[in-house]
This record gives C-alpha cells, sequence and structure tokens, in this order.
C-alpha cells in the first residue's frame, strides 16, 4: 500500500511538473525561432533569452494572457529587418501581432494563417514582398488586416470574402493587379477598405454597395473602367469616397459616363449595360425593351403614389397622437411636452472615434520625437491630423482603464460632453482591443504647461498674464462645478497655455475611465506636490472645496513663480510681505494692490477647514469685482 501512495505520488509530481513546461518551452522555442529570423544579428531583441520568461515582462514587446500563453507580440517602429518566420503559427493563442513599421522582407508565411485566435495582423510598411496568401481566408477572429506599404504582387484573394468579422482592411502602396474581388461585398462589418496605389484593372464590384457599415473607399491610382456603382454615392459627404486618377473610370465625381462605358445600375430599368439597349431604334427587341420599360414606369409611378398615400397617412396618425400625447402631459400637470429620446451613448461617440491608422499616422508611429511626457498610466505624444491640424494624444494602457466596458464608454461619453474655452477640447478617441490601449485625441497647446514657465524659466510671464490665466483656470474649475464635475486632480502640469496664453485645464473627467489603483497612485502624486486638501486624508473623498484648494495652491505658485511653496514663502503672504514672496523678476511697485488681494483669495482658498474656503464661483465674483 506504502509503494502504491508512493507511485502515486512521483506519477502526480512528473504530471505536474511536465505538461507546463513541455507548454511553455513549445511557446518559449518558437518566439526565438522569430527572433533570430526577424532580427538576424540580435541588435533590437536582445532581451529574448533562452533561459527568460515572456510571460515575465522581461522579453520587449511580448504580453500573455492569463494562462501565460503569449497573447501579444508589439515590435512596430523597432528597426527590425530580417523575415517573418513560420514559427509564427506555434503561438496559438495569439490575438495580437504588430510588426509594422519596420524593413522586414521576404514573403508572409502562409502558416500565420494558423493563428485562428488573431484579431488584429499588422504588418504594413515594410519591404514585404510576394503574393497574399490564399490561406488568409481561413482566420476567422480577424478584424484589421494591414499590408499597405510594401511591395506585394499578384492578386486579392478572393475567399477574403470570407473573413466575416473584418473590419479594416487595408493594401494600398502595393504592387497588387487584377480585379476587385465581388466577393469583399461579403465582409459585412468591413468600415474601412483602401486599395488605392496599386495595378487593379476593371470595374468596381457593385457588391461593395451593400456593406452598410463602409466609411471609407479608397481605390484611387489604379487602372479601373466602367461606372462608379451610384449607390456609392452615400461616402461621398463624409469624404470617404475616392476613385481619383483611374482614366477609364466614369461616374460619381468624376467625368459623365457614355454609352462605352459600363454604366451603374439603373434602380428603375435595371442594368443598362445590356447589349440591347444600344441597338438600332428600328431593331424589335429595343421596342420590346421600350415597353417593357413603360410597364415597369407606370407600376413605379403607382407604387409611389400608394407608398406616399401611406406616409401621409401615416404622419396624420403621427401628428394626432403626439397632439393627444400633448394633451395628457397638461392635464397630468406636466409642464413639458413629450420629447424624442436623447441619442444612445454609443451615437454620440460615434462621432469622436478615431481608428488606431489615424493615430500611428499622426504621430509618426509614436517617434520618440514626438514625445511630450510621460505618466506613471499615459505618455502623450504630439500629432498631426490628415487635415494638418496639430493635436496631442494620449496613449493610456488598457490595463489602466475600467475594466467594464459599459463604465468604460460612460466616461468617454462624459469627456466627449465637456465644452469650454478654459478645458483642453477632446477631439476623439481610439479603443483598441488588440493592443489593449485608449487614445485620447485632444487640441495641441502650442505653449505647453504652465509649470515650464515656473522655477526661473528663460521665459518669464509677465503680469497681466499672469492674472489672465489665473482667471482663466478659475472659470474653467467653475464651468467644471456648474456641471456637478469635480476635476480631483488639477496642478501646473495641467494646466496647458494655447498660442495666446489662454490656460486650458486638461484630464477634466479622465478619472471616470480610470481604475481605481491607477486613480490612488495619480493622487498620490498629487499629494507629494502639495495640492492634495487637508480633509482628504481623514476622509478619502474629494468635494468641489478640493479643487478650491488646489486652486489657492496654483495661485500663490503662479505669483511666486515657483513650483515648490515654503513655509517661510506662506508666511510672507500672510504677513501681506509681498516683497519676500511675489516673483523678483516682476515689478512689485506696479502690482501691490492687485497682488495683495489675490494673495488673500489664495490663502483663502487654501484654509484647513473646507467650510472656511469660498466657492469657485464666489472666487469668480472676487476676480472680477473692482
Amino acid at each position: 500500500m506504502g509503494l502504491l501512495k508512493y507511485l502515486t505520488a512521483v506519477l502526480l509530481t512528473l504530471a505536474f511538473y511536465r505538461t507546463p513546461t513541455v507548454c511553455g518551452n513549445a511557446e518559449l522555442r518558437a518566439l526565438m525561432e522569430i527572433k533570430t529570423s526577424l532580427d538576424p544579428e540580435n541588435k533590437h531583441l536582445t532581451s529574448w533569452i533562452m533561459e527568460g520568461d515572456p510571460c515575465s515582462g522581461s522579453f520587449e514587446g511580448v504580453a500573455c494572457n492569463e494562462h501565460r500563453k503569449v497573447a501579444n507580440i508589439s515590435l512596430q517602429g523597432k528597426g527590425l529587418s530580417g523575415k517573418i518566420s513560420p514559427a509564427v503559427a506555434e503561438l496559438k493563442c495569439l490575438s495580437g501581432l504588430y510588426l509594422h513599421y519596420n524593413s522586414l522582407s521576404g514573403e508572409i508565411p502562409k502558416e500565420i494563417a494558423n493563428l485562428t485566435e488573431l484579431v488584429d495582423l499588422y504588418l504594413n510598411v515594410n519591404n514585404l514582398s510576394g503574393s497574399i496568401p490564399t490561406e488568409i481566408g481561413n482566420m476567422a477572429s480577424l478584424q484589421v488586416f494591414q499590408l499597405c506599404c510594401n511591395h506585394l504582387t499578384g492578386i486579392i484573394p478572393t475567399n477574403i470574402g470570407s473573413i466575416k468579422k473584418l473590419n479594416v482592411l487595408a493594401l494600398q502602396h502595393n504592387r497588387l493587379n487584377g480585379s476587385i474581388p465581388s466577393s469583399l461585398g461579403k465582409l459585412v462589418l468591413l468600415e474601412r477598405l483602401d486599395l488605392s496605389f496599386n495595378n487593379f484593372s476593371g470595374p468596381i464590384p457593385a457588391t461593395l454597395a451593400n456593406i452598410l457599415p463602409l466609411k471609407l473607399l479608397n481605390v484611387e491610382n489604379n487602372t479601373l473602367s466602367g461606372a462608379v456603382p451610384l449607390a456609392l454615392k452615400r461616402l461621398v459627404n463624409g469624404g470617404g469616397l475616392h476613385v481619383e486618377n483611374n482614366p477609364r473610370l466614369c461616374g460619381i465625381g468624376l467625368r459623365v459616363c457614355t454609352s462605352l462605358d459600363h454604366k451603374p445600375e439603373d434602380p428603375i430599368a435595371g442594368n443598362v449595360d445590356d447589349p440591347s439597349f444600344h441597338v438600332d431604334c428600328n431593331n424589335q427587341t429595343h421596342c420590346r425593351h421600350s415597353l417593357k420599360i413603360s410597364q415597369i414606369i407606370v407600376i413605379s409611378c403607382v407604387s409611389f403614389v400608394t407608398v406616399s398615400l401611406v406616409v401621409a397617412g401615416f404622419l396624420v396618425f403621427l401628428k394626432f397622437q403626439r397632439k393627444k400625447q400633448k394633451i395628457e402631459n397638461i392635464s397630468n400637470g406636466s409642464r413639458e411636452f413629450s420629447r424624442t429620446q436623447p441619442p444612445a451613448e454609443e451615437e454620440v461617440l460615434n462621432g469622436f472615434k478615431f481608428n488606431l491608422e489615424d493615430v500611428e499616422s499622426a504621430t509618426q508611429y509614436f517617434s520618440d520625437l514626438n514625445l511630450l511626457g510621460k505618466s506613471s498610466f499615459s505618455t502623450v505624444y504630439k500629432g498631426t491630423l490628415k487635415n494638418g491640424s496639430n493635436v496631442a494624444i494620449k496613449s493610456i494602457s488598457g490595463n489602466c482603464c475600467k475594466s467594464e466596458e459599459a463604465e468604460l464608454m460612460k466616461g468617454l461619453s462624459l469627456l466627449t460632453s465637456l465644452r469650454n474655452d478654459n478645458l483642453v477640447r477632446l477631439r476623439g478617441f481610439c479603443y483598441s482591443k488588440g493592443r489593449v490601449q485608449c487614445f485620447l485625441i485632444y487640441d495641441f497647446a502650442a505653449n505647453g504647461n504652465l509649470s515650464n514657465y515656473l522655477d526661473g524659466s528663460r521665459f518669464i510671464l509677465d503680469w497681466p498674464t499672469r492674472v489672465h490665466i489665473i482667471n482663466g483656470i478659475a472659470k474653467g474649475i467653475g464651468y467644471l462645478h456648474k456641471s456637478a464635475i469635480v476635476h480631483q486632480n488639477i496642478s501646473v502640469e495641467k494646466i496647458l497655455l494655447d498660442g495666446s496664453f489662454n490656460p486650458l485645464i486638461m484630464d477634466s473627467g479622465l478619472l471616470k475611465l480610470l481604475a481605481d489603483d491607477v486613480i490612488f497612485s495619480a493622487l498620490k502624486a498629487s499629494a507629494a506636490l502639495g495640492y492634495m486638501a487637508p480633509e482628504y486624508v481623514t476622509t478619502g473623498r474629494f468635494t468641489e472645496k478640493s479643487d478650491v484648494y488646489a486652486f489657492g495652491v496654483i495661485i500663490l505658485q503662479i505669483l511666486s513663480g515657483k513650483r515648490k511653496l515654503t513655509n517661510m514663502m506662506r508666511v510672507a503672504a500672510e504677513s501681506s510681505r509681498l516683497e519676500d514672496f511675489v516673483d523678483p523678476n516682476l515689478k512689485t511697485s506696479l502690482l501691490n494692490s492687485e497682488a495683495a488681494k489675490l494673495t488673500e483669495i489664495a490663502l483663502f482658498c487654501t484654509h484647513e477647514v473646507p467650510d472656511q474656503r469660498p466657492s469657485i464661483h464666489t472666487v469668480i465674483q472676487e476676480l472680477y469685482s473692482k
């Protein structure tokens, strides 16, 4: 019996240690093969070592899932000059593969199609050659397929139309040829299709017009012919249709089609491209067609009249119902008439959505040259959008955002609703599930943040500018409080200055997006800089008076020209000894009365007892009173 127990224990031990090790070693070996192929000179992936653990965070660009399987490889813009190894197919749980903005060469291995869980495949801006593997059509989970700016040749495999989840297909700037497969019309979730700057010929398939989510179709600079399908006209208003530089193409936005062109389908008469439409007038076939057309026109007219009567009847009924509802509202003592329901959050947010390609293009793929700043949970880059406007793009790790998507959407909805001259305007956002990142796109502030003008900066803010900045910050906080929003994290680092030195408060409402532990970390840093109201230590709560406290600290910093306020400076301020407190770069004789007033406001705002602090609206009245 004892021997049996011993053997059982040994077998269990072997099973426990052996299974994970084999699986782990299989992925590790695959990663090392991938490294050898991508970086043959071992210049860039030196952290990938056989003795290491890919899931420990030590392998640059590698992330694992909760089961310790490699789920993401992000090696974009790393200067890699090798090839893509077929060994990538061994990473069965891979959901995101980002190898763009490198100098990779060779063909796309067909084995890549074995990655059945892959959602994002970014191979754009490389030197890849050969054809697109037909096996790609088997990748059922694929949502983004980026191959632009390579040297690919051959045709688009028709079975790509089988990738039902695909919403981005970008093949521009290659050497692809042949016709555009009509099977692409089966991609019912496709939003962006870019085939520009290739050698495609033949017509634009009418099936593409059946893709309802389609927002962008770019086929410019090819050798396409025939007529642009009329149903694609819906893309024109949003700037989503680009068909230029196809000399043999006619129709929407181009030259008028002639009898020599393949004309688009007429919604009434059917396909006008039927050869019998072009026969001699005396031909009986033509007469039969004319009769058929007449019959169709008569039927269409009758149908039109019938539909019009039905619609008119419906409108009369609707008007009656609204009138009835209005009367009922009044009889119930209601002061409001019935209204249409507000649009759903998703519909509101749609106008603010950017795609990952836009974000990457704007920042030159997050080049260090565009880096504006970093914090414990985010990185900010300067970017330039396609319309030429400058923006600041804040990249936040998805792990730092709220885990519940509904809560995340609610936070984004709040951010997009904020509108004030003294808040940084949110242009839009991009949430990439594959990269597990959230990007916020803001207006760019040309003069940086306020902290850059303290502590002996080479650029000294004059007195009127300082007063202007203080007043603007107060108005921005006033707008937030009127909207029932407490900022919680105001500091000179959060005050941006535009080209005219107008102050813009950033990160308003941002904490609504972040996870609790990230918020705690951010507030801890804020407390270390002296912006935290004393009551937070005991209550753990933020109120409007907490923002007022932080605002008072900022006034003192602006007056003194110093980020760090000492006890001696505060004593000097309380004793009205401005010469020992106000920035010596300013001529105090010109501003004694105004400086004294601002100092007094700052001291009231930073009172230790919250109830003794004024509201921000009282502060604004004081600032603008004579």
